[in-house]
């Protein structure tokens, strides 16, 4: 990409700027809407609160998203997962407004007190990393009798951490064992980001368009464990097909 002038390195500071303002001014915001409903309407503040910040977020930096999907999402208990390539990938997703939706994320954002807020009051499992695997293995039977119970639905990124250069990485186990167990579909989405937009580096985007697409479900009422790793290995080739189609590269 083309070095930046200096009115384009300011104009990034001040989006930065503005982008912890709006955040911040979200979280007091839905704090305030929590304590007069009793911090009892999960859902309203992700779907009513936090989408719109994600779609103001993204407006910040000129980015707009099309949303490529055949069938409306699904009424029911649901696995979303998709491919992640870039830090605005959280405000895509949040900005999508997944119906009945929780989150995985990643421990260290909720350090940030405005995302910590956000997440205590949806519900946000916050993970940790792959070095702590019976930590992990905690939180995910947790936030399995969690959904159970609540019969939410969820996201989470088979790949967990961001992978530029437009590959599909490794995908861990997590969001397939989850759906296993809970005998939920899996929705698998792609967030296809030009080069032009975001090389990769953090916030350093330039306008345009984000398509975001949404395939079909794909049933795990038949699924076992013992097959689990054959399953991953089936998602993730359709990945790695559905980025070479979209992307246009062998």
């Amino acid at each position: 990409m083309p070095a930046r002038t200096v009115g384009e390195r300011l104009g990034f500071a001040l989006r930065c700027a503005a982008m912890l303002v709006l955040i911040s001014a979200g979280a007091l915001w839905m704090l305030l809407v929590a304590c007069l409903t009793g911090f009892a309407l999960r859902r309203f503040y992700s779907e009513r609160i936090l989408a719109p910040i994600g779609h103001l977020a993204l407006g910040l930096w000129g980015i707009h998203v099309r949303k490529r999907q055949a069938a409306p999402f699904p009424a029911g208990q649901t696995v979303y997962i998709a491919n992640h390539t870039s830090t605005l990938d959280m405000f895509v997703l949040i900005a999508l407004g997944m119906p009945n939706t929780r989150f995985f994320l990643s421990g260290y954002l909720r350090k940030l007190l405005p995302f910590g807020v956000i997440g205590y009051l949806t519900g946000i499992f916050w993970t940790m990393p792959q070095t702590m695997p019976e930590r992990r293995r905690r939180l995910f039977a947790g936030a399995a009798e969690t959904l159970r119970r609540t019969g939410e639905s969820v996201f989470l990124s088979p790949e967990g951490v961001r992978v530029t250069g437009g590959q599909i990485g490794h995908f861990n186990k997590g969001a397939f064992h989850l759906a296993a167990s809970l005998k939920a579909p899996i929705v698998p989405m792609f967030i296809l980001i030009p080069a032009a937009v975001d090389p990769g580096l953090g916030l350093h985007v330039r306008p345009g368009v984000i398509d975001v697409h949404v395939g079909p479900a794909i049933p795990t009422v038949d699924w076992c464990l013992a097959d689990l790793a054959e399953h991953i290995a089936s998602v993730r080739a359709a990945y790695v097909q559905w980025n070479t189609d979209l992307r246009g590269t062998a």
